[in-house]
């Protein structure tokens, strides 16, 4: 792996947060009223032309996920608040935390006025332009807040021209114009909650940074993933003294705001005695190891693996004992549960274990090295780690890696090179959620042109020879990696034509693109895991 030279270390990460040298303009009233006045020309000029750009992509293709947020509109319009997480006329039934059905409350009001249709709980499938439009538009203005934290950042950086890349790089990112613009969801707004809550930290501002994640949380409850990470870093370095004795204040100020956050969310469900039915709703634990197209992980090499074996059993005499339903198991694309036909099955508590011991391995270094860079990465690692061992991880959590690993791409070769491995990988492994032949071109394109916008200028500043010949051979094999994504989306886009749509078949592309996107997702977690641990902060 390349060699580290830089140090994540920050003088003002043992100051107190009075201490801090940028803390008076940071928390000054001028400063946010005048931030917007800051802004330069060719930041404007991203924000609108991505914006015209996503207007164009009003007629795209649109996901279940689509009608899912309707529906959602509409039990939260239509429906007194004791019947949210009860009702059952959709089969898409509200699933998020509370704040994220207030503020889906929130949106159906403009919505009841434009189209009074939308809002109606048994207008299901309702596709009229009104609710495109509106849905639409609806992502783009809450995207606002991903991009005003992405500005912040620029402005508090000591290389604002490394920043301003890696923050048009977010702002444009592949994965959320797929998943939010196309697809449809709304990760952009709640990345940007989770930026602003990484960027109160970078100011020193931590009790903040805790009451922002807590709200996050609410919002959408994947992001406890990330939760040990804030719970190690708060506690060592907002509760406690350099010398590790609690600081009754602080640990009573951030416990109770937490406290005061979850209460404002869970609360009227709690007074109703719904707070079961909500939990049952958010955390459906019967559902298999895999999502119907494996997400690539570890679990996907186990599977592929799996299905290795028993083609083996089939053809040759090995020895191995077949279990029969995993034979016509839905580990093979479908929904449902997965059943291994040779290797031993996985089951829920085997990927928290797993999980748990990664982590456990990141938050022992953050413990002991508290400083806002080694918090970011061992945030990114515990994130990972639940990627790469959770159970039923769907592929669009690789952006709770992506986002966060991207703050640290500029740090030096070793990271960017992880950082261009992890993307490559991980925005490829998105692209099977946008399968209609009209978007297929366009994602393809889009993330061509992006990759040169944004990792090209970033290698020109940071690339690093290999300083030995198993470096120079190991970053040609990076780099071979890197370039047989061409091979991969020739091969998805050929296969289907020359098999005719062979049923039998016809799931082949699928796990070969989570194959090979394992393999360098993988490769990725372990070179930022063995940067993290090496590092000194």
């Amino acid at each position: 792996m390349d060699t580290v030279k830089q140090s994540h270390s920050s003088p003002t990460d043992e100051l107190d947060d009075s201490q801090k040298p940028h803390a008076p303009k940071s928390t000054s009233a001028w400063t946010w009223l005048n931030f917007l006045g800051n802004v330069s020309q060719s930041e404007v000029d991203v924000l609108l032309l991505s914006t015209a750009f996503k207007f164009l992509l009003f007629p795209a293709y649109r996901s279940t996920d689509f009608e899912v947020h309707r529906n959602w509109l509409a039990i939260t319009h239509s429906l007194p608040i004791s019947r949210w997480y009860y009702d059952t006329t959709s089969e898409w039934t509200l699933d998020y935390p509370p704040f994220f059905a207030y503020f889906e409350s929130l949106m159906s009001i403009p919505a009841s006025f434009i189209d009074p249709k939308i809002v109606d709980l048994q207008n299901l499938q309702y596709d009229a332009w009104t609710v495109i439009a509106y849905q639409r538009l609806t992502v783009i203005i809450s995207e606002l807040v991903l991009g005003a934290a992405l500005l912040r950042f620029i402005r508090v950086s000591v290389d604002p021209s490394r920043q301003r890349i890696l923050s048009a790089s977010l702002f444009l990112h592949p994965g959320l114009l797929m998943i939010d613009h196309i697809h449809f969801q709304y990760n952009g707004f709640m990345f940007g909650i989770l930026l602003w809550s990484i960027l109160m930290a970078c100011e020193g501002r931590k009790l903040a940074s805790g009451i922002l994640f807590a709200v996050l949380l609410n919002f959408k409850h994947i992001y406890m993933y990330l939760a040990p990470a804030y719970f190690i870093y708060l506690l060592r370095s907002y509760c406690m003294s350099p010398a590790g004795a609690i600081i009754p204040t602080r640990f009573i100020s951030l416990a109770n705001s937490v406290l005061l956050v979850f209460l404002a969310s869970l609360g009227p469900f709690v007074l109703m005695g719904q707070l079961l039915q909500l939990l049952s709703r958010l955390f459906p634990f019967t559902r298999g190891l895999n999502h119907a197209y494996w997400a690539p992980n570890a679990w996907a090499l186990v599977t592929a693996a799996d299905r290795v074996l028993l083609q083996l059993v089939k053809h040759l005499d090995v020895g191995l004992v077949v279990n029969e339903s995993g034979i016509a198991s839905t580990s093979r694309g479908l929904v449902g549960d997965t059943v291994f036909a040779v290797i031993p099955n996985i089951k829920p508590i085997h990927t928290f274990i797993i999980t748990i011991i990664f982590q456990m391995v990141y938050l022992i270094k953050l413990w002991s090295a508290p400083t806002y860079k080694s918090f970011v990465a061992a945030l990114t690692l515990c994130g990972y780690a639940s990627y790469m061992f959770g159970w039923h991880v769907h592929e669009k959590a690789i952006l709770l890696v992506l986002v966060p690993l991207t703050l640290l791409a500029s740090e030096n070769y070793a990271y960017y090179k992880t950082f261009v491995i992890a993307s490559v990988a991980g925005i490829f492994s998105l692209f099977p959620l946008i399968f209609t032949p009209a978007e297929t071109l366009l994602k393809i394109v889009y993330s061509v042109i992006w990759g040169g916008m944004i990792l090209y200028p970033l290698h020109k500043q940071l690339y690093e020879f290999p300083s030995s010949l198993p470096w120079v051979l190991l970053e040609s094999f990076e780099n071979a990696y890197l370039y047989g994504f061409a091979f991969l989306q020739a091969f998805v886009t050929l296969f289907p034509l020359m098999t005719g749509g062979n049923p039998d078949t016809e799931f082949l592309p699928l796990m070969a693109t989570s194959v090979y996107c394992a393999v360098g997702l993988i490769w990725s977690f372990i070179r930022l895991s063995t940067l993290y641990i090496i590092e000194q902060y």
